[in-house]
């Protein structure tokens, strides 16, 4: 009865639940829901994996005969009683499932990828195994798929001029770790100004946003300590938290009831065998879950950190510049303390439209991790003209450029992520996540339809990000639309208009406006450990 309740009130009690039954700790209404897969739609998705992988296995035995040409890679013939070289099941989902749609995916762009792009047409005829380029490019694509959030990725303008002026003084690289011959003045001014920006003691940059998390993630803990992680969470904290030797424990995405279960029972129960304490209990979680569309419940998750002498490693990835009022991250758009996070991690490479990454914290975090950070000790520096892209984006939105131009970036992008959300919502399509986030993933469910969904869409001049297992459940497939300050109303309406009409020919607009809030999912205690203390 009170699921059935809550579907049929989603919108009152999303906000109502996490304002009134969280002891005050939300200061905003927090209105994130995830409709229930339609049964029937899920019967139809799992046949039609289930007719494709029958086929496959077909395509198995006639290239086994030599009745159909075999393209993908295979184990030489004198070396079968090897260990093999590739996964079975990943290869044989590559080569006859993967393969149907490989068209969706690598698409080469040849400009600026902004508000629209440019696209160099190709085509495949022997079913995607391989494509030829027509020497044709595809002009002013709308891109609502790039992570350019505040619209810094340009070829014109104050980033783009700086950037220019470093290259001609600095030149393109620095060809040394900063431990060495590689630490410019532009290197601490950045760090500084990341410190500044995000109301920390002090910050280090690194070249590269993926090896932020899985080269520190082994430096702040190893053996004898726990990690509880959200099952969502990026590859790259997944991998950052194996490489460190701890026990990891997995709790259900964004479910407070999940991780305050895996805290209780670590305090209780200690190391397994031989039941002491752990050195360190870390909590990863990220701020805005790049295929789900969702913002983590820091709040809540602050409240269990406290209450059970935890740390927290918070990812920043995709909602540093992309929330709060002046884009400061998932921080500030709660309005909580940077001092309650103890490791601020972030990348520069999608709201500042650069690269590499960050990790902001205490004065004596950041110096231990100059030390002892493979990623600071072996990585070669951020590319000087890279470093000032951050820089001028960094100081344009927090007005130190002397304009409003970075605040009105971070209003514009807020308002594009409520008004394309809520479009989509009216138009019938199941749509996951937070109103407030500009990752939007829209429901495909079946196979056939992902490839069909981006394909259509680019003969409409618009490109899109389609997503499927394995980056998903089997079942929820998905197309998954970045919004960006520089997509102006005519270009969202385009994209909504083009969006409609193949939402109706697919016949995707699945959405009975039976929206589960994620608070009243049901809840699985079931958890799993990775590696054993």
């Amino acid at each position: 009865m009170k699921n059935i309740n809550a579907m049929l009130n989603c919108t009152k009690l999303v906000t109502l639940n996490h304002i009134v039954h969280n002891g005050g700790l939300y200061k905003r209404p927090f209105n994130e829901a995830f409709e229930e897969t339609p049964m029937l739609v899920a019967v139809l998705t799992y046949v039609g994996y289930g007719v494709l992988t029958l086929f496959g296995y077909l395509r198995d035995f006639m290239r086994q005969w030599k009745i159909e040409k075999c393209q993908n890679a295979t184990e030489r013939e004198e070396q079968k009683d090897f260990v093999p070289l590739y996964q079975d099941f990943e290869n044989f989902y590559n080569r006859n499932l993967y393969m149907r749609i490989r068209d969706s995916w690598n698409r080469p762009i040849c400009s600026v990828p902004g508000a629209k792009v440019d696209m160099m047409e190709r085509v495949s005829h022997d079913y995607n195994w391989t494509f030829t380029y027509t020497g044709r490019v595809i002009k002013d694509i709308i891109n609502m798929g790039s992570y350019n959030y505040l619209g810094f990725a340009q070829k014109a303008g104050t980033c783009q001029e700086a950037a220019a002026k470093v290259l001609s003084q600095y030149g393109a690289g620095v060809c040394s770790t900063r431990q060495e011959m590689g630490n410019l003045d532009k290197h601490e001014e950045l760090e500084k100004l990341v410190a500044r920006f995000l109301g920390v003691e002090s910050a280090m940059a690194y070249g590269m946003g993926f090896a932020t998390n899985s080269m520190n993630i082994p430096a702040l803990v190893g053996k004898g300590c726990l990690i509880l992680s959200d099952e969502l969470n990026h590859a790259s904290l997944v991998l950052g938290a194996r490489l460190s030797g701890a026990t990891i424990r997995i709790f259900k995405h964004n479910n407070m009831q999940s991780l305050e279960k895996l805290l209780k029972d670590a305090i209780v129960h200690g190391q397994p065998r031989t039941r002491r304490p752990w050195k360190k209990i870390l909590i990863l979680v990220e701020g805005i879950y790049s295929m789900e569309g969702s913002i983590v419940r820091l709040p809540e998750v602050i409240a269990l950190k406290k209450k059970y002498k935890s740390y927290l490693y918070l990812d920043e990835a995709h909602s540093i510049g992309a929330l709060g009022p002046s884009g400061r991250g998932v921080v500030e758009y709660f309005g909580l303390s940077p001092e309650d996070v103890d490791v601020m991690m972030g990348t520069f490479t999608k709201s500042f439209g650069a690269a590499g990454g960050y990790i902001g914290g205490k004065k004596e975090l950041i110096d231990y991790l100059r030390t002892y950070s493979h990623s600071a000790v072996y990585a070669t520096s951020l590319s000087p003209p890279v470093v000032e892209q951050i820089i001028t984006s960094m100081k344009c939105i927090m007005g130190e450029d002397g304009t409003n131009v970075g605040k009105a970036r971070v209003q514009q992008l807020a308002e594009n992520t409520r008004y394309f959300r809520r479009r989509l919502k009216e138009m019938g399509f199941i749509i996951y996540g937070n109103e407030d986030s500009p990752v939007v993933p829209l429901m495909l469910y079946m196979p056939a339809k992902i490839g069909a969904f981006g394909r259509e869409m680019l003969k409409r001049n618009i490109g899109v990000v389609v997503v499927g297992f394995p980056a998903t459940p089997i079942i929820e497939s998905r197309a998954r639309f970045c919004l960006s300050a520089a997509h102006t109303k005519e270009m969202l309406d385009t994209a909504l208009k083009e969006i409609n009409e193949v939402g109706d020919l697919l016949q995707l607009k699945y959405s009975r406006h039976r929206l589960v809030p994620l608070l009243d999912r049901p809840f699985d205690e079931t958890t799993y450990e990775e590696t054993e203390d």
